[in-house]
């Protein structure tokens, strides 16, 4: 029986049998920044000890990573911390953050709220301690937290704590590296009595048109996926974002296709919300208005693999992430402005710029000099804008001013 996309992706990725809840986890299916270098943790940490500063060194830091996986980038960061490395140590990091100037930087979007607090606007709590009083260290402060619906890793260090729910309260940094994409959503398509949702059969992945889109996704679709200037046409081949099976007269062909965000945008919003003092921070595919892709982006993921989206739990179905409207649905919470950039611009700012090592170093320190080889190769993996480069970095701070990482 066919049921809405959003159905099924919760089915498929969440239920008791899901994808993301049971099996070894999504890093033996696709590969992500996190698991390319250990430059991306580095990079974060950096974030990190920005946003501590900012909130004035508090007796507690969160860090909270939503949407987990099973541990990887907070055992990371936990290794980082405990080593007393970290900034400027780890491999591709250079000691002072580059400054590229704004050529990457993509500007707040129509419909952001009007009334945002200004980052000189922003005042230091009269409870924070004075830059002279001696603080415990980063390590005995910070406090990390998986978020995830999997069961807790087997050998997961005790000090990572490990739950079902964003908790409550934060006052650190929420991270969210490729969680949005996998928040399940409606897929609608534009035809001559205007947009209506698209059902799947979650066995087989065939399609078929369904009722029209309710009056609040409608909202959504005019303000945020512009609809076709003409008629789609139903002659020709399948749109190639999308994978058909079982075609029948009532198979959506060409017709223009959106991936209804507003499921995405009330969890980015939520998440927000719980946030205290500090940042939340998504990393993501996605696009913006003005580039929306007329055939979608939905797809699956298997053992490596790009598969046709069936979501029937035995792979990743995931989409590209509306990431203007998520960032205008957080920015309505903080009530601060947001940065949105790309992956390479952020890292570089962060100091992974991926440079190659002076050839002097080949002949006073060979070993040295292959080594930093091999971390600027894969920073540049990093920063590829073919690749895990041309993901989107939104920042929304929370009740402190946008650090030099974010305004450059």
């Amino acid at each position: 029986m066919s049921i809405l996309w959003r159905d099924a992706m919760s089915r498929a990725l969440y239920g008791p049998d899901g994808f993301f809840v049971s099996g070894a986890g999504p890093a033996d299916h696709f590969r992500t920044s996190v698991h390319a270098s250990p430059a991306f943790a580095t990079a974060l940490l950096r974030l990190v000890t920005e946003v501590d500063a900012a909130l004035g060194h508090p007796d507690r830091l969160d860090v909270v990573d939503v949407g987990a996986g099973r541990g990887e980038l907070l055992q990371s960061l936990l290794g980082l911390v405990a080593s007393g490395g970290g900034v400027g140590v780890a491999v591709g990091i250079s000691g002072e953050p580059t400054r590229s100037g704004r050529s990457g930087l993509i500007p707040p979007r129509a419909g952001s709220p009007e009334t945002l607090t200004p980052t000189a606007s922003v005042r230091r709590s009269p409870d924070e301690p004075s830059a002279v009083t001696a603080r415990p260290p980063l390590a005995d402060r910070i406090r990390f937290t998986a978020v995830e619906y999997a069961h807790r890793p087997e050998n997961l260090p005790e000090e990572i704590n490990w739950t079902a729910e964003i908790p409550t309260g934060i006052t650190g940094v929420l991270l969210a590296t490729e969680w949005l994409d996998n928040v399940p959503l409606d897929v609608a398509v534009h035809t001559e009595d205007g947009w209506r949702y698209v059902l799947v059969d979650p066995n087989s992945g065939a399609e078929s048109i369904g009722e029209p889109v309710s009056p609040d996704d409608h909202d959504w679709l005019t303000k945020w996926w512009p609809s076709p200037t003409s008629q789609p046409s139903t002659d020709g081949d399948p749109n190639p974002g999308a994978t058909w099976s079982g075609a029948t007269s009532e198979t959506p062909h060409n017709n223009h296709r959106a991936e209804i965000g507003r499921a995405r945008d009330e969890a980015w919003a939520a998440a927000v919300r719980k946030i205290e003092r500090g940042m939340a921070v998504a990393i993501d595919y996605g696009h913006l208005r003005d580039d929306r892709p007329g055939g979608g982006t939905l797809t699956g993921y298997q053992a490596g693999r790009q598969v046709p989206p069936v979501p029937d739990g035995s792979s990743d179905v995931t989409a590209h992430v509306a990431m203007d409207s998520v960032a205008s649905a957080g920015a309505a919470v903080a009530r601060c402005a947001y940065s949105l950039v790309l992956q390479r611009e952020a890292l570089r700012a962060l100091g992974a710029d991926g440079g190659r090592p002076p050839l002097s170093l080949a002949g006073t320190d060979p070993v040295g000099y292959v080594r930093a080889l091999a971390a600027a190769s894969a920073v540049a993996e990093l920063t590829d804008p073919a690749g895990l480069g041309g993901h989107l970095w939104l920042r929304q701070p929370v009740g402190i001013p946008l650090g030099p990482a974010v305004a450059r």
